[in-house]
């Protein structure tokens, strides 16, 4: 990872974001933090932003679950929640509003970087619009490949980083399943735990901004207990 690449950690745990800080800044990113969200909101409004962000549901002032919306509203730079440890309620809500993944607190650090550059590396290896891509078409449904893109007959659908690359897999292999695990593995580069409802949340996103962008007959198949399959 290149030293230009930043992070910015939003948490009222200035305990935390110091540890956070000094292993991130050891492995080769910058770090910038903020304890609460009036100042995150001001650098979003100075067309500031970093290449992801790591942010606190519980934070007094505005919580994670309400500054996300404000963040989506600005800009569409990956963020990666952290939540009380049984507070699954909250997780899901982050998924919903737009997160790319969580994370429990306390968080390891070593395992908040692999998912931090993981992340990073998916967003930066994407190709620009300029380029163009690969278009993928099934059931009306157009990827472009090269710019990331999605529409529905010309409607245009908005996903979020992670939830083109569960679509894109799904649609790759369309015709055939794809587990919960193998979906978890390929788009958010982490193994499959008990509990974890990540993949199902992004996929329920999808099934919901496809049907508002006009599909009518739900194209990806839930098989009970074990994935998922985008009807070929």
């Amino acid at each position: 990872m290149a030293a230009s690449n930043q992070v910015w950690l939003i948490d009222d745990d200035t305990t935390l974001t110091e540890l956070l800080s000094e292993y991130l800044e050891q492995n080769n990113f910058s770090v910038r933090c903020f304890d609460n969200g009036e100042p995150l909101l001001a650098a979003l409004n100075k067309d500031e932003s970093p290449d992801i962000m790591v942010l606190d549901i519980m934070m007094p002032g505005l919580t994670g679950l309400q500054l996300l919306p404000a963040i989506r509203n600005h800009v569409d730079t990956p963020v990666i929640m952290l939540t009380g440890r049984g507070d699954e309620i909250d997780r899901i809500l982050g998924l919903e509003l737009g997160a790319d993944d969580y994370m429990a607190k306390p968080c390891n650090p070593r395992e908040l970087l692999a998912r931090i550059q993981a992340i990073v590396r998916r967003y930066q290896a994407a190709p620009t619009q300029s380029q163009g891509g690969q278009q993928i078409d099934h059931q009306g449904v157009n990827l472009d490949m090269g710019m990331l893109t999605c529409s529905y007959q010309d409607q245009t659908v908005d996903l979020t980083g992670i939830e083109f690359s569960v679509l894109a897999e799904l649609v790759n292999n369309a015709g055939n399943l794809v587990s919960k695990a193998d979906l978890t593995e390929r788009v958010l580069h982490r193994k499959l735990t008990a509990y974890d409802r990540s993949i199902d949340v992004h996929v329920s996103r999808v099934r919901q901004k496809l049907k508002a962008a006009g599909l009518e007959n739900d194209v990806i198949k839930t098989v009970r207990g074990k994935g998922y399959q985008f009807i070929k």
